[in-house]
């Protein structure tokens, strides 16, 4: 079930993110065509109007356009020869008289021999660029009139654009072709995108089971044995309680034990849905140290070496209360895995203007393959020692909710040549 429903995620999402890739694609390259297509008429378009312009200055100083096929030569001056130096060559210069009718076919004699037929001319549709095919080849036109005395003629400029159109004929087939090698690539980078995205899902999934099952575990062990216990009880009901202290102390510890995975399992839960809040306030460090600590160090320094080295004598913005918890965990931590004439040093400082406290044992240790996992909910490397000593592997994860919580940063190293040390930095 849980790979099925892990397979349909990841197709869903390999879905998601190749439509989005596409969607990216095509608008890339309908934004690249339009931008290079726009440039390249636009070149044209300016072409057109700078040579109606001059044309027009041109037409102003010649005598006017007869209204038959031929009208007779105008001699150039010097300064028409210059102008007609700076004509566009590529402009093709078609003169019609008022009824439309082509007037200087011998200068445009290949065009008009062939292509007579195609050359169309609509007399109202005058000063605006437009399209036209003649005989498949393609060209960008304007029409525009021109006015001397009673006397009106036209004049349409023609530019080809065949170069323009297999330029973009060659940019659609190079953005076809470009595409196609994205998309294939981006069928392969969003399966691996989606696998990277799943990766954090599948691992709280299995996290997420994994809490459940050993939560259900560690649960069901006390109330089985408080059942268990309390059937006992039920079984020899006229039995004097100092009969039955024994059966009595044992579940009133796995009571206990109980309230307290609950409560743990509680904080776990609150920090997983982001409200682990924090009430923070100024706290000296060095005297919660000792407020917290010293009944523990009387109840446990007559089998054991317990010393506090505190050397911070600073106040932090810190939530007292979770801190004290902290110090517990750690201190409680160090209590289960030390031995009768085992030390114990708790030590604080600064270094780099952060709270460091640090929790130095001479017990029996973490081995290397543990000492990166202890932090892991449940875990526990001695499971057997850790039930004796009535801890469920809870203790060091909420230890770093707490030190995370407040910006800071957990971790345990080797107590060469025993023992554990266990560094907070805040």
């Amino acid at each position: 079930m849980e790979k099925k429903t892990i397979k349909k995620q990841l197709i869903k999402n390999l879905f998601i993110t190749f439509i989005t890739f596409t969607i990216l694609l095509v608008l890339f390259d309908t934004l690249i065509y339009n931008l290079v297509s726009s440039t390249l008429y636009n070149t044209v378009d300016e072409e057109l109007k700078i040579g109606k312009e001059s044309y027009s200055d041109r037409r102003n100083e010649k005598e006017p356009i007869l209204n038959d096929k031929k009208r007779p030569p105008v001699p150039l001056k010097e300064d028409d020869k210059k102008r007609k130096n700076d004509i566009n060559p590529r402009l093709i210069t078609i003169e019609r008289d008022s009824n439309g009718n082509i007037i200087n076919s011998e200068e445009i004699l290949i065009l008009y021999s062939n292509y007579s037929e195609d050359l169309l001319f609509d007399s109202n549709n005058l000063n605006s660029i437009y399209n036209i095919s003649i005989s498949g080849f393609k060209y960008r036109c304007i029409n525009f009139s021109l006015k001397d005395n009673d006397n009106i003629s036209y004049v349409q400029l023609l530019v080809n654009v065949d170069s323009e159109n297999n330029s973009l004929n060659n940019l659609i087939n190079v953005l076809i072709i470009g595409s196609i090698i994205v998309l294939a690539v981006s069928i392969i980078a969003s399966y691996f995108i989606s696998r990277r995205t799943l990766n954090p899902i599948i691992e709280s999934y299995r996290k997420e089971t994994e809490f459940v099952q050993n939560a259900s575990h560690e649960l069901r062990t006390p109330l089985t044995i408080i059942q268990a216990k309390q059937e006992l009880l039920l079984q020899e009901p006229n039995s004097k309680i100092i009969d039955k202290s024994n059966d009595i102390n044992i579940s009133l510890q796995e009571t206990r034990r109980l309230n307290k995975l609950i409560k743990e399992l509680m904080i776990l839960a609150k920090s997983d849905s982001n409200k682990y809040k924090l009430e923070k306030e100024n706290v000296n460090i060095d005297k919660l140290i000792e407020e917290i600590l010293n009944p523990y160090i009387e109840l446990y320094s007559a089998d054991r070496k317990i010393k506090l080295d505190l050397n911070n004598k600073k106040d932090y913005e810190l939530d007292k209360d979770k801190i004290s918890e902290l110090l517990i965990i750690l201190f409680d931590n160090a209590i289960k895995y030390t031995k009768e004439k085992d030390s114990i040093t708790v030590k604080t400082f600064e270094e780099n203007k952060k709270l460091v406290i640090q929790v130095i044992d001479t017990g029996i240790g973490i081995s290397d393959e543990s000492i990166d996992k202890i932090f892991d909910r449940f875990y526990r490397e001695d499971k057997s020692h850790s039930r004796e000593t009535g801890g469920n592997g809870l203790g060091l994860s909420i230890a770093d909710i707490i030190v995370s919580s407040h910006g800071g940063t957990i971790k345990a190293s080797h107590n060469k040549p025993k023992g554990t040390i266990f560094t907070v930095k805040i």
